[in-house]
């Protein structure tokens, strides 16, 4: 393969998810694809690099500062929801149903992986969280990580730092997700599920 080819396989490489075949694959995909549409891949790339950020506030990426979600006047700051990462922001937002501000930790607790706290976002909201005579205090911050190991012990850490200030900490519900068959969730999914019910 030429030099400029091999370089692209390299960075494509890079991507999370994306192995060398799969890089390869693409690489002669948008090598076989018109001028005009790589040279709007290439300027949708440099824009991002040049214009994307994280808001002071709530450390979303965004192309203003601070961003639209924490200038929007109509949701309410008493109501912060901790996520792991700006996708999970989005998937929450697209549900329609949340009206808070939100927080982003870009990451969770993973010592194995050498993560810890001073990697995640969590001085920041602690931040958030200190009065101020500028803006209303967050009352509850709804920690929304995963269900995973990592996630439960991100939850837990926060918890613990939280408590203290005088503001309420929940979690997100898990257990058996809509329209699926109990019959197929595993025992610890089914134990959550059990522990987090409602009443009807």
């Amino acid at each position: 393969m030429s030099d400029p080819i091999q370089r692209l396989v390299a960075e494509l490489a890079r991507l999370p998810g994306i192995g060398e075949k799969t890089a390869t694959r693409l690489a002669f995909h948008l090598v076989r694809r018109p001028e005009s549409q790589l040279r709007e891949l290439a300027a949708a790339l440099v824009d991002v690099v040049e214009k994307v950020r994280l808001c002071s506030v709530c450390m979303n990426l965004t192309e203003r500062d601070p961003c639209a979600l924490c200038e929007d006047p109509r949701r309410d700051p008493t109501l912060l929801c901790a996520v792991a990462t700006p996708t999970e922001l989005l998937a929450i937002e697209r549900a329609g149903q949340f009206t808070g501000l939100y927080h982003v930790l870009h990451g969770v607790l993973s010592p194995l992986e050498g993560v810890g706290p001073e990697d995640l976002r969590i001085a920041e909201l602690l931040r958030r969280l200190e009065p101020a005579p500028d803006r209303r205090r967050a009352e509850e911050v709804i920690v929304a990580t995963s269900a995973s190991v990592e996630g439960e012990a991100t939850a837990m850490y926060l918890a613990r730092l939280i408590k203290p200030l005088g503001v309420k900490v929940s979690r997100i519900a898990s257990g058996i997700p809509v329209g699926g068959e109990l019959e197929y969730s595993d025992q610890a999914t089914i134990a959550r599920a059990l522990a987090g019910r409602s009443p009807l």
